[in-house]
């Protein structure tokens, strides 16, 4: 995920690579990342967070406490971090850093990697107002951003960020199927993304509910009608929400 947002900020969000600086423990892995996308590096947490103004926390959840240990007393006053640990609550970060720290929870999704990534964000009282838009408009540049309460987290995140695997299990089945008649499996993969893209993209522009979208599909006696039948007899829906809850449950909060 740390990746992704690297690639979306500098690539499609208008952050100059030299203004970005990254940490990792694989120092060879990071540093043919950091290499490719013109950034700096470095082995040592406690020196990006020396340098940061915006400090970016992308580790996995049963990480973020001793992660933090090892760099929170050169934390500058006026860094603003922003957590992707999933799981991980504000007040979860405010007592692991057991010090007044602006905190910003973030749940992005692997789409930001091609500018195209929704997350969700809350901060704590710490933030100013002038400092959550900052982050908004940086959040934003590699897609859109939305504040939402804490409590939604676990089943709004779920949806943005597990569901991306979801969709591509879709267009791999809608892939398959195409080539099941006979066609190239690369342009099978061409026609499922752009038909996929441009869904949502109509969802998006009209603000038409996607019930009603769904309608201008389906003619009377068609084609499309029914294959909706077919998918509502086999569960496809309820299995898409039933796999959003399961993961919600896993994320716990």
């Amino acid at each position: 995920m740390a990746g992704a947002i690297a690639q979306g900020m500098t690539q499609y969000g208008g952050v100059n690579p030299k203004d970005v600086i990254a940490s990792a423990l694989d120092i060879k892995r990071l540093k043919e990342r950091a290499e490719k996308l013109g950034i700096a590096y470095s082995s040592e947490n406690r020196e990006v967070a020396e340098k940061a103004d915006l400090l970016f926390l992308a580790v996995k959840p049963h990480l973020v406490a001793d992660v933090i240990a090892g760099f929170k007393e050169a934390l500058k006053p006026t860094t603003v971090v922003i957590s992707v640990a999933a799981g991980v609550s504000i007040s979860d970060l405010e007592s692991i850093f057991s010090q007044p720290v602006k905190l910003v929870r973030t749940l992005p999704n692997t789409p930001a990697m091609v500018g195209e990534g929704m997350t969700l964000y809350q901060v704590n009282q710490e933030v100013t107002d002038k400092e959550e838009q900052m982050v908004c408009e940086l959040l934003n540049g590699f897609g859109q951003a939305l504040a939402v309460d804490e409590k939604q987290f676990a089943g709004a995140g779920s949806m943005t960020g597990c569901s991306p695997a979801f969709i591509y299990m879709l267009l791999e089945a809608m892939a398959d199927a195409a080539v099941l008649t006979g066609m190239k499996r690369k342009d099978a993969y061409l026609l499922a993304g752009q038909t996929v893209k441009g869904s949502a993209q109509m969802l998006l522009e009209t603000g038409l509910h996607p019930g009603e979208l769904k309608d201008m599909v389906t003619s009377p006696g068609g084609t499309t009608i029914e294959g909706v039948r077919t998918l509502e007899r086999l569960g496809f829906r309820s299995a898409m929400m039933e796999a959003i809850i399961a993961a919600a449950e896993k994320t716990g909060k």
